[in-house]
């Protein structure tokens, strides 16, 4: 039965719904296998590994954290916390740290059942403020006791890290472990200690360890290198279950390939999409919409997607704000198409890889998916629009630039030229380099907003050329942007248009050719190129 023919109460009521707040449970929620994920991170533990899961925000750390912990429980005692509970004021002084962390320990669920008589007394001494002069010293002499006579290895678990980050307990907390990890043949201590959150622990001696200490207190962490994101195949799986539910005739295989395509299978993204296609798309107006999960609805997702403020765009705006070098490198990254490489050891880079903005592709860096990049471009486009006088025209007359339904792209491209002629012609060869792009974006994105999504393709972006695609209306328009380099060059350009239209099954294209030359004849002209058609300017 359809989704639309039953009330939306009993729906409710019968099926899982897609998440973005917390972690994801199996039994209430619909979620991409991590089975293998976990498997992974098992085996290091097995391996008595002490690591951290060091990913971005929003990118299911939680709920891999979770997944782990229930796996582990078959063959270890696990021992699991989450630092989100602690308050400042127990990161200030060590006491206040001890008495916390082993009230946290004594309610987990069952664990005292695990805790010898004698060392059980001394941790509720710990926790209920008795024992004077509580020390992490002290705490660990306990845990080592418990550790050495258990009758199954000790793993811990501690979620929520970065809360602790800045306080100096913690670091002698990391100390500790570290201590027990470097003696534990004569020392019993945990079997494995994980870790998880956004900063990168092994480098907290970067900014918070005095210069005289130059040891990380985890220097001892083995590389987490498990693959978080979500595959096209497990984002697939994800919507099978969800179609066995709903039976909204969806093409399952080609709704997952646009997903990961725009999300690159970052977590909350993939979630947030299929949550906002099922309650917002699908039930529009109270009544169920069939096209929700055709192109058209995941389009129209997107654009809600990027339209909106959640958590992790507010996360990421504010990096931006307290990381000027950050930003000034994706600017250049994006707006000036500058290609940016890899180099061990730069902290701009490890900063943005760390956040989730970028990721290292053949040792080059590039923003991590297309939703980050879109949103990016939008952020740095609006501050541009404050210091470029925009085209208010576009915004204005925007309606004659639809026709019978459709984006009439030529024409766009047409107004475009009149209004770079007419303002910005003889601005200097920097500026025009640099900005020429983006004032095209700029003179673009008024005309489709809200009917509309835009995004550049990173295989063809540099500072010579870039790949503008554009959905509107149903319809999708391949655009290259570059540099006049000579009419050789341009020749070129004109067939790796026609190469990329081929494998967009396109037969138009349009390119778009910002040339310096003080004899240019600026103008839009339709030309044949094998069997395709290509609309070219010159500004």
């Amino acid at each position: 039965m359809m989704r639309g023919f039953v009330p939306e109460s009993e729906v409710e009521n019968m099926r899982k719904r897609f998440n973005v707040n917390g972690d994801c449970k199996p039994g209430i929620h619909y979620m991409a296998k991590i089975d293998e994920k976990l498997k992974q991170i098992k085996y290091m533990v097995d391996q008595g590994q002490y690591f951290t899961i060091n990913r971005a925000r929003q990118y299911g750390k939680t709920t891999i954290l979770h997944g782990l912990e229930r796996i582990l429980e078959k063959e270890y005692i696990v021992v699991s916390l989450d630092f989100q509970m602690f308050s400042t004021e127990d990161f200030k002084t060590e006491k206040g740290f001890v008495e916390t962390f082993t009230a946290e320990l004594l309610h987990s669920d069952g664990l005292c059942n695990w805790i010898l008589p004698d060392v059980l007394i001394r941790l509720q001494e710990m926790a209920d403020q008795a024992a004077s002069g509580s020390r992490l010293s002290g705490l660990f002499r306990c845990l080592s006791k418990w550790c050495g006579d258990s009758p199954k290895k000790i793993v811990l678990l501690i979620d929520e890290v970065d809360n602790a980050v800045e306080h100096q307990v913690f670091l002698d907390f990391l100390s500790q472990l570290r201590g027990y990890y470097l003696i534990r043949e004569k020392k019993p201590t945990f079997h494995s200690v994980v870790l998880a959150g956004v900063c990168d622990i092994k480098n907290l001696k970067n900014r918070f360890v005095s210069e005289h200490k130059m040891n990380s207190p985890w220097n001892i962490a083995a590389d987490f290198d498990v693959d978080l994101s979500l595959s096209q195949e497990s984002i697939e799986g994800m919507l099978k279950e969800y179609e066995k539910d709903c039976h909204t005739g969806m093409n399952v295989q080609e709704m997952s390939a646009s997903i990961y395509d725009y999300t690159a299978g970052y977590p909350y993204l993939v979630s947030r999409i299929c949550k906002l296609i099922d309650e917002k798309v699908a039930m529009a107006d109270g009544c169920f919409h069939p096209q929700a999960w055709t192109k058209e609805g995941f389009l129209t997702a997107i654009r809600m997607l990027l339209s909106e403020e959640n958590p992790l765009f507010e996360s990421l705006d504010n990096k931006l704000v307290d990381y000027p070098g950050l930003k000034q490198m994706l600017q250049e990254l994006l707006l000036q198409g500058r290609l940016i490489e890899y180099i061990p050891g730069d902290m701009g880079i490890r900063m943005a890889a760390m956040f989730g903005f970028v990721k290292i592709r053949n040792q080059n860096v590039s923003v991590a998916n297309r939703i980050f990049e879109t949103r990016l471009y939008n952020g740095f486009l609006a501050e541009q629009s404050r210091n470029l006088w925009a085209a208010p025209f576009a915004a204005s007359e925007k309606s004659q630039f639809v026709e019978q339904g459709r984006l009439n792209m030529e024409l766009v491209i047409q107004k475009f030229v009149d209004y770079y002629t007419d303002i910005f012609s003889k601005s200097d060869e920097k500026f025009l380099e640099e900005y020429g792009r983006c004032l095209f974006l700029l003179f673009l994105r008024p005309i489709i907003n809200g009917t509309g999504n835009y995004y550049i393709e990173a295989r063809t972006r540099t500072n010579r050329r870039t790949d503008l695609i554009v959905d509107c209306y149903g319809q999708q328009y391949i655009i290259e942007l570059k540099i006049w380099r000579g009419l050789e060059y341009h020749k070129r350009g004109e067939e790796q248009l026609v190469d990329y239209l081929d494998s967009y099954h396109a037969d138009r294209g349009y390119l778009i050719s910002f040339n310096f030359n003080q004899n240019k004849k600026p103008g839009v002209t339709k030309v044949q190129v094998k069997d395709k058609w290509i609309i070219e300017a010159v500004v």
